[in-house]
């Protein structure tokens, strides 16, 4: 009888998930283990941060709240290995502002369903108030912490800066549940590739998180597109 219930999960959950889907994600695990044993170098940290980071997109492209949950995890692995690297921005951004950010969106995502006992966010405009509050909001968040991550001495200050910069507007955009969030993120990935790009000449041990956020830029270039998708189902139903 259990072994008939958990077949009956599995085909439900493999039916969840479009191919497309499952060889985006199998694509994005495949390419963070090779890499990880390219590397040579092994800190099971960044394996285990990336895993969960990819697991997490292809969830929250789904507009399903367990990426959310995911993400807080994550989150929390790559402050540490951010400390390591002495990118402060990032331990500070991932730790006190992307787990929080996430902890907030779980509950407004699980509080405004697409519909009733469905496990997908229902997609919400982006208003002007919100737009220009937002803006001035991520202005405000980035000088300070441009003085914040200088005092601190972070390693490749500007990028570092600018990567707490687009976190946090992608954060705020996560938690209004707007597409445009994807896009915000997706710029954040570029940055965060240069820097990690930077640490794995010092260390190849960093070099899957080069990988891991080149595989969160083709996620969350999906989110966007699948979500535009949603938002187009949600409005005809």
């Amino acid at each position: 009888m259990n072994c008939s219930k958990t077949i009956a999960k599995l085909k439900k959950l493999c039916g969840y998930f479009t191919l497309f889907e499952w060889v985006l994600w199998l694509a994005s695990i495949s390419s963070i283990l090779i890499s990880f044993l390219l590397s040579g170098d092994f800190y099971p940290l960044t394996l285990i941060a990336s895993l969960l980071g990819v697991t997490a997109l292809v969830f929250i492209a789904k507009g399903n709240v367990i990426g959310q949950a995911i993400l807080i995890v994550f989150s929390l692995i790559y402050g540490v290995i951010s400390i390591r690297s002495r990118y402060y921005g990032e331990m500070i951004t991932y730790v006190f502002m992307s787990a929080p950010a996430a902890i907030a969106a779980c509950v407004s995502w699980l509080k405004n369903p697409s519909k009733k006992g469905k496990n997908e966010v229902k997609i919400a405009a982006m208003t002007k108030k919100k737009c220009i509050g937002l803006t001035v909001c991520t202005l405000l968040v980035t000088v300070l912490f441009y003085f914040i991550l200088a005092y601190f001495n972070t390693a490749n200050l500007l990028l570092s800066t600018v990567s707490v910069s687009t976190s946090f507007f992608a954060a705020g955009l996560v938690f209004f549940r707007h597409p445009a969030y994807a896009l915000a993120y997706a710029a954040n990935d570029v940055v965060l590739i240069g820097l990690w790009v930077a640490a794995s000449l010092l260390s190849l041990s960093y070099l899957p998180m080069v990988v891991c956020f080149v595989a969160f830029l083709c996620n969350d270039l999906y989110g966007f597109y699948n979500w535009m998708r949603m938002k187009k189902r949600q409005q005809e139903e």
